[in-house]
C-alpha cells in the first residue's frame, strides 16, 4: 500500500500555510486534514469540503 499525503503549499490561502499530513490509509488522512481544515483554516465540515480534500490526495510522500 503507497503511503498518501495531502499538502496545503497546492491549495492557494491567505495564510499560506506549509502543513503537509501524511498516512498509510486515506480515511484517516481524509479525517486528518479535515480537522485541520475546520481548526487551522476555518472550514466547516461538509460534503464538499470532504469532496475537495478527497481530490486533494496523492500518492507518495510530501516534497520538501
Amino acid at each position: 500500500m503507497a503511503r498518501k499525503y495531502i499538502d496545503c503549499r497546492n491549495v492557494p490561502s491567505e495564510m499560506n500555510c506549509s502543513v503537509a499530513i501524511s498516512a498509510d490509509n486515506e480515511k484517516e488522512l481524509l479525517e486528518a486534514a479535515v480537522q485541520h481544515a475546520v481548526a487551522i483554516h476555518g472550514h466547516k465540515d461538509s460534503p464538499e469540503l470532504r469532496q475537495q480534500v478527497q481530490q486533494s490526495i496523492k500518492e507518495g510522500s510530501p516534497p520538501n
